[in-house]
Parts: structure tokens; sequence; C-alpha cells
């Protein structure tokens, strides 16, 4: 799983508690996440107000498709050329969309066709920013200090979300979806100033050939895959940690509460037990981590797949736990997780493995949610949440059998190989 190609050191960073560079950087990630959280309630509210559920439906979830066309060529491009660079450019074509919409809907009130042309743009964007952004921990931190750059960085960003969500409704009454556009333009704003002023690199990551075409870059991130025989056991372990948990909980949970008559409120409350469980699951790793990093991480997820089961008990308490265990080992694994996939990756395959995996997700959840909701339909409750739980439980079994993850740590010379 390691290269034996060593990112290059361009500068010594200080220790991660006195590193305010990376934690003003993860601040500022933080913020935007809060501005994109407001902007997607106004996005959203405005697409149902002038549109039926079925339009603003397609409306909200069409950037998605381009996204998953494009993302891995945008991998591509992450691993041959200057992620600052790219994360720059698309955010400030996201500036130029939220600028266009403010100043249509000012001029005119909000159409189906605005809103679809804003959701495909900013799905393309998407596709060439986070393979970009998802290079850079490496580029900013030790390895060693992966786990916690994931942690803290994961931590502000649900807080940054969570504020975010909390405020938007209110925004969007207040300003309408022209409001929301410029706020979140402020913090587009106020990332690309970060980024060009004050955000360095402090390790170089070797690139990838620019000779070859970009398409061809594209078949060599698989072609890795296929003779990288841990990286792909990793790939394949990381792509499937959403497709359980994922429906549980956005249409799981609803079920639930409204088969018991818990009401909307229960919802709610289950909802924010999972991410403040999260959230001290990810603080956990700040300050403590596993010695052998993917190991603890999942066997955490055995866990989870046991408060998965734990949704569809009956008792609102055995339920609230669930949705706390699912939140707490959520947090806890995807920092180490994430930063075990960053530091042992092959440096110039980071941007299109990272493409790989959240493809996985694009493509595969759909389905998942289907299938959760047709389960449910013609089974008992309880039978989906057993079967979705079981499954997660079990696939984490796959790397826990292998030595390569038991063994694994971050904390070893060689780790980012």
């Amino acid at each position: 799983m390691t290269s034996t190609i060593e990112p290059r050191m361009l500068r010594q960073p200080p220790a991660f508690s006195r590193d305010r560079m990376v934690q003003t950087w993860l601040l500022v990630k933080a913020l935007s996440d809060a501005g994109d959280a407001i902007f997607t309630i106004a996005f959203a509210w405005t697409a149902v107000q002038i549109a039926s559920p079925a339009v603003a439906g397609l409306v909200i979830a069409a950037g998605t498709v381009p996204r998953a066309v494009v993302l891995l060529i945008g991998g591509a491009y992450a691993d041959r050329g200057n992620a600052r660079r790219l994360m720059v450019v698309f955010n400030a074509l996201r500036v130029v969309v939220l600028v266009t919409v403010a100043i249509w809907c000012l001029a005119t009130p909000p159409t189906v066709a605005l809103l679809l042309i804003a959701s495909v743009a900013f799905g393309l964007c998407d596709a060439f920013f986070e393979p970009a952004a998802g290079t850079m921990p490496r580029q900013l931190v030790a390895p060693a200090d992966l786990p916690a750059y994931s942690a803290l960085s994961q931590t502000l960003s649900r807080l940054g979300t969570m504020a975010g969500a909390a405020t938007g409704g209110f925004l969007v009454a207040a300003f309408g979806i022209a409001g929301s556009a410029a706020i979140n333009t402020l913090t587009y704003t106020i990332v690309i100033a970060f980024i060009v002023l004050w955000l360095r690199p402090r390790f170089a990551l070797p690139r990838a050939s620019t000779e070859q075409s970009v398409l061809r870059g594209v078949t060599d991130g698989f072609r890795h895959l296929r003779t990288e025989h841990a990286t792909r056991t990793l790939v394949i372990a990381l792509s499937g940690l959403n497709l359980a948990v994922g429906p549980a909980i956005a249409i799981g949970i609803p079920l639930q509460a409204t088969q018991r008559g818990w009401g909307a409120e229960a919802v709610g409350i289950l909802e924010a037990l999972v991410g403040g469980g999260a959230m001290i699951g990810a603080l956990v790793v700040v300050k403590w981590r596993p010695r052998h990093e993917a190991r603890g991480a999942f066997i955490a997820l055995i866990f989870q797949g046991a408060g998965i089961v734990a949704l569809g008990i009956a008792s609102p308490y055995v339920v609230g736990a669930g949705a706390l265990i699912i939140g707490f080992t959520a947090g806890f694994a995807s920092a180490l997780l994430s930063a075990t996939f960053a530091a042992t990756a092959a440096p110039d395959f980071l941007g299109r493995l990272g493409s790989i995996l959240r493809l996985g997700d694009d493509c595969l959840m759909p389905v998942a949610m289907a299938a959760f909701g047709a389960l449910a339909g013609i089974l008992p409750l309880w039978v989906p949440f057993a079967l979705y739980g079981g499954a997660m439980a079990l696939l984490m079994t796959m790397p826990l059998s292998k030595r390569t993850f038991r063994e694994m740590s971050l904390r070893s010379p060689d780790a980012a190989g």
C-alpha cells in the first residue's frame, strides 16, 4: 500500500498544537461549510416554492450527475497540477455562480432553469475542487499529525455545518436566496484570500506525468488499484462505509419515528445524537488515538454495525443509544481512516484514489437508499436495519483479517512509505 516515492519537505512544520497556519485554515474551511449550509437550505427552499416536489428533487440532485461523470478527471488533474491553484480557480468559479444567482434573483424571481444551471455548475466545480483539496492534508502536516488534522477538521466542519443549518432558515426567510448567496460568496472569498495569501504547503508531493493524456491518467488510477492489493482493500472498505449507515439514518430513522408515533421532534433529536456523537468521536482522536490506527477504526465500525441494528429496536432509548454509537464510531473511525488513507496511499495517486472513493458513494448510495426503502416496505422495519448493520460489521472483518491493516501505524518511520 505504501508508495516508494517520498514527498519532499519544503519547510519543517511546527508541532500540530502550535501550527497556527493549519489551525486557521481549518477554521476558514469550517466558515465555508457554514456558508454552504446556509445556501443549501435557501436553494432547497426556493426550489420547493417554485416547482413541484418531483421537479424540486430533480433540481436539487442535478449536480450529482455531472460531478460523478467528471470526478475522475478532476482527480487526474489534482495529481498532475498545483492543488492550491485548482482550489482557487474553482472556488472563484463558485463565486461567479453565486453572484449570478444573487443578481438574477434581485432583478427577477428565481426560475427552475436558473436553479438547474446553478446546481450543475456547482457539481462540476465540486468534481475538480474536492480531489485537489483532498491532497492538501498530506502537503501541510507530517504523517503522524494526520489523525489530529482530520479529527479537528471534521469537528470544526460539523460545527460550521450545524451553525449554518441552524441560521439558514431564518436568513432565507429574511433575505431570500439572493441574501444567502451573498453570504456564501463572502465565505468563499475569504477561503480564496487565505489560500492565496497564507496557505503554503510544507511537503511537495510527486506529480503524475503531464506527458500522457488526462484519460490515460484516469486509467492509471484504476490500474494502480489492480496492482496494489492492500490499497485496493482499503479503498473497497472505505467506499462501503456510508452505504449502510446513510440509508439507516436518512430513511430508517424517519420511518421508525413514524411507525412508533414518536413525532418529527424525535427525528431531530436522534439526528442530533448522531452529530453530537460524531463530534465527540473526532475530538477523542485529537487527544488520543490507538497505536494501530486502521485496526482501531475498523473495530469501531463493527460497533457501528451494532448501532445500526439497534436503530430497528422498538425502544426509543435503545434507538437513541444506537444513534449515539453510530455518531461516535463515525467520528472516531472517519478521522483515523481518512488520515491512514492520506498517509499511506501513493502520493502521486491521492487525487485519483480520492475520486474513486467519492464516486462509490455517488453511484451506489441511490441504490442503497432505494433497497432499504423497498425492504422496509415489504418486511418488518427491524429487518433492513439488521441486514444493513450486519453487512457493515461483516464488511469490516475483511480489512481486519489482513495483517497489513492490523499492524499499520502512522507513528512508524515508514508510515508514509
